[in-house]
């Protein structure tokens, strides 16, 4: 089991590393802040590699044990399977109910870090390197390029630095034969030191395009140290990535209580005015354009209101429908107000209803993959790492993809939170009794030989009745 679990959490780690690593790759990040971001992503990525690593595990181990007739002796001596099963079901209702304080305490706060890191390290801009010949752009309002830097003294030749930093508009052109450009150890200042050079300031005011002036300065030495920022890296405070991935149940369950209010609060401020203001009422103001007839308001139909549009003149006509257009538009814009909120309320209602179910519904994962994994172990008799990677993969990514559908599905509100998180388990736990039962009683499901043998047989009947029919 132990095993299995490295193995998996390695293979996830692998997925995490090539999904980021554009991210990760030229920002100077000290080795303590990678290896802290990859510990809180592996601790994320737990409530995957627990339930694979127990598949993977029962199937190798009771693989193991039929491969060397382990099974068959303890079979020989009245064990029944379900009695050799007893320790290892023990076992795993032990992590089955581990795995849950892992993802109700361990994994919203790794998830919690996790964001934030990859936040401080997206606000971290890339280390200073100079390329032969390229600009460099990396600090704001400011471009340099080098002709070349010597690899072991650092030293810079033929520079060319744009600085446009001013707030007034002013440009600064620095030219210099060589010298020496670096951070600060704290990442806050950029040291400059100069040798032989000229330094161009161009000057505007008011009338810049008709009027400027330019300062010339050369000089030997210069040095200089420029503040800069976004270099060095600055944490976040965790507490201010806070959704439904980042709480456990009982908070996840406030949050649904009060989101399911929001919801329905939301929706009666939709619909309702809607029906009551302008839905099934008149608009007496638009009926009170026909002044010149004495009608019922409150009982004509648009039949009426169409008859008495045809005897009005144009202007009355044009004020009508104004007056109508006007109305409707008032009324769809209420309504994609209040829609807009009720909706957002419905979207993280849905999504807190998913991540509570899926904390609730991983020990059963958990168990129900040994209940798949250990009988096909049993059957297939198979050990070693073959084998059992390729059943467990296989069954893995069936579970995966109904997962996914089924969260899916309970995200959009298509179906109920419960039913489209369990899904994945009312599909597999009769696949699993299915499979513990054929174990039991010694089935031949995955016996090449038998199969081979039902074949022959099968096929000696169709001669036989073959050989009846051609000799009548």
């Amino acid at each position: 089991m132990v095993l299995s679990f490295f193995i998996v959490m390695f293979i996830l780690m692998m997925n995490f590393v090539w999904r980021y690593i554009d991210e990760l790759v030229g920002k100077g990040l000290s080795f303590s802040v990678i290896i802290e971001l990859l510990f809180y992503a592996t601790a994320n990525m737990m409530p995957l590699g627990i339930p694979l690593a127990t598949l993977f595990a029962a199937i190798m181990t009771m693989g193991n044990l039929g491969e060397h007739n382990e099974l068959l002796a303890m079979k020989s001596a009245g064990m029944s399977l379900l009695t050799i099963f007893r320790p290892l079901i023990a076992v795993v209702g032990i992590v089955a109910v581990a795995s849950f304080f892992v993802v109700n305490d361990l994994v919203p706060y790794s998830n919690k870090k996790m964001m934030a890191i990859i936040y401080d390290i997206r606000q971290q801009k890339e280390s200073m390197e100079f390329k032969d010949g390229i600009f460099f752009n990396g600090i704001d309002d400011m471009n340099i390029r080098v002709g070349h830097q010597d690899p072991k003294t650092q030293l810079l030749t033929d520079i060319l630095i744009y600085d446009t930093r001013d707030k007034n508009g002013n440009m600064t052109t620095t030219v210099a034969d060589s010298g020496y450009i670096y951070m600060s150890d704290d990442k806050k200042f950029l040291m400059v030191k100069l040798y032989n050079g000229q330094t161009y300031e161009t000057t505007r005011n008011y009338k810049w395009n008709t009027e400027n002036a330019i300062r010339h300065q050369i000089f030997k030495v210069q040095n200089g140290a420029l503040e800069i920022e976004g270099f060095d890296f600055a944490r976040t405070d965790m507490n201010l990535f806070n959704n439904h991935q980042t709480k456990n149940v009982s908070e996840l369950q406030v949050d649904i209580d009060s989101l399911r209010v929001e919801a329905d609060r939301g929706s009666a401020r939709s619909y309702e005015p809607l029906l009551k203001n302008h839905l099934l009422v008149r608009d007496q103001s638009v009926w009170g354009l026909f002044d010149t007839v004495e009608v019922d308001y409150s009982y004509k139909s648009e039949a009426d209101l169409m008859a008495l549009l045809k005897n009005r003149d144009t202007r009355t006509k044009r004020d009508i429908i104004q007056k109508a257009k006007s109305t409707a538009r008032q009324s769809r814009n209420s309504l994609n107000r209040n829609e807009d909120s009720a909706k957002s309320a419905l979207n993280n209602l849905y999504r807190s209803q998913v991540e509570w179910h899926r904390k609730v519904s991983l020990p059963l994962s958990v168990i129900i993959f040994f209940l798949i994994g250990a009988p096909l172990g049993a059957i297939i008799r198979k050990g070693g790492l073959a084998m059992p990677v390729v059943v467990s993969v296989l069954f893995f990514v069936v579970y995966y993809i109904i997962s996914i559908a089924g969260e899916k599905m309970a995200k959009e509100g298509t179906w109920d939170a419960a039913f489209g998180m369990w899904f994945s388990a009312i599909i597999l736990l009769p696949i699993a009794l299915y499979l513990t039962y054929i174990a039991t009683n010694d089935s031949n499901l995955f016996n090449t030989d038998w199969y081979v043998v039902q074949f022959n047989k099968a096929k000696a009947k169709v001669q036989s009745l073959v050989g009846r029919k051609s000799n009548k």
